[in-house]
């Protein structure tokens, strides 16, 4: 990552307008587990290596759930996770024995993130929290379902103010008005709303919330053709500033660092992640990276490089360029994601299943989904 020397240089040549973040105590955790619950990629494939535990036939996360089927012989086949353009996880934080729970972003559409959740048989009741990292509508539209299923919970919801900005995206096929948040539709549905551009916690101090993230490194422009509506016209908006992070210190390993879709940059993030903390050792990066293509997938590769952590995710929004050149540049910590892998996160380094694979009937053991009335009609 870049230097403090080399951002105190670009700062002085009035090349960085930000000021160093404020310095945050951060509590360290026992154990942290994250859930991928919405993303781009679904692959039942994908064995446990390292520190994932894959859903599917090849790892053992859990198995794939049996749902009726009128063309099958004995009338079962098995249900898959749904892919979206979209991002969801959530996060298990542990200190002693004390579990807590909180969602990180709700994916694109109404019904895919609680779709998810129960085929994976995971409760949300257990959610004590939700963060959006922002406002576009492929991080946040999915609550609609959890809010059907949960009822008025007066759930917590953190959102930086723009969250719930106008926006659209004006490209050579014309411009897309994403769809935007309803304040007013989501604190009628049973949540608070908690807005704060500046860093904030959760769970007494075991998880942080960056709020707006510095822009420090020269290469990380933002999102080119993005557009607000501000003050009866729309206005480029290349910055996206609602854009924010969730960081936690694992003890003894250092941080761990989720991004929503990394508009701020990743370097950027990481760096302020650094400096909000004090905390100077990257353990992992996971989430949507929002690299693309040029000049700057390169960069942010040697910066994230030099960095050395141990686990690299690269999720949703990141280009099949940019995880190849990932791949490269750190083949041991890069892992690729999919819906329903769970990345466990310890104080010492877990065992290394590389080639492991379970690919057998115990698939066949999820619980059997209730047949619909009619399902069986007709059948000899």
């Amino acid at each position: 990552m870049t230097t403090r020397a080399e951002t105190r240089d670009r700062r002085s040549a009035g090349q960085l307008p930000e000021r160093d973040p404020v310095r945050v105590e951060l509590r360290p955790v026992d154990a942290v587990d994250v859930t991928t619950l919405v993303d781009n990629s679904s692959d039942v494939l994908l064995p446990d290596v390292g520190p994932v535990r894959r859903w599917g036939l090849a790892g053992s996360a859990g198995p794939l759930p049996i749902v009726p089927s009128d063309l099958a012989v004995g009338f079962r086949t098995v249900d898959l996770l749904r892919a979206e353009h979209g991002f969801s996880v959530l996060i298990e934080i542990r200190v002693g024995e004390t579990t807590h729970r909180v969602l990180y972003d709700a994916g694109a559409t109404p019904d895919g993130l609680m779709a998810n959740l129960d085929r994976l048989a995971i409760s949300p009741d257990g959610i004590e929290a939700i963060v959006f990292s922002h406002g576009h509508f492929d991080h946040v539209m999915g609550l609609q379902g959890l809010a059907r299923r949960l009822g008025s919970r007066r759930l917590p919801i953190l959102v930086h103010p723009d969250f719930w900005t106008r926006r659209r995206i004006v490209g050579p096929g014309g411009a897309f008005e994403l769809p935007t948040p309803s304040r007013a539709a989501i604190e009628g549905a049973g949540f608070v709303v908690v807005e704060n551009r500046r860093p904030s916690f959760l769970l007494d101090g075991m998880l942080l919330v960056t709020g707006r993230i510095a822009r420090t490194t020269g290469y990380e422009t933002g999102m080119p053709g993005h557009q607000v509506h501000r003050d009866g016209r729309w206005r480029p908006d290349p910055l996206i500033d609602d854009d924010q992070a969730v960081v936690l210190h694992l003890r003894e390993r250092g941080l761990v660092v989720l991004t929503g879709c990394g508009h701020a940059g990743l370097i950027n993030i990481l760096e302020h992640a650094e400096g909000l903390t004090g905390v100077g050792r990257l353990h992992a990066v996971l989430g949507g990276f929002h690299l693309r293509d040029g000049p700057i997938v390169p960069r942010t590769v040697t910066a994230l490089a030099a960095a050395d952590p141990a686990v690299v995710v690269p999720a949703h929004c990141t280009s099949w360029k940019a995880q190849h050149a990932l791949f490269t540049a750190l083949p041991d910590a890069f892992h690729p994601n999919a819906v329903g892998s769970r990345f466990e996160f310890r104080t010492r380094p877990q065992p290394d299943t590389t080639g492991t694979q379970r690919i057998t009937g115990q698939a066949l053991k999820h619980t059997v989904r209730p047949e619909r009335p009619g399902d069986r009609a007709g059948r000899r």
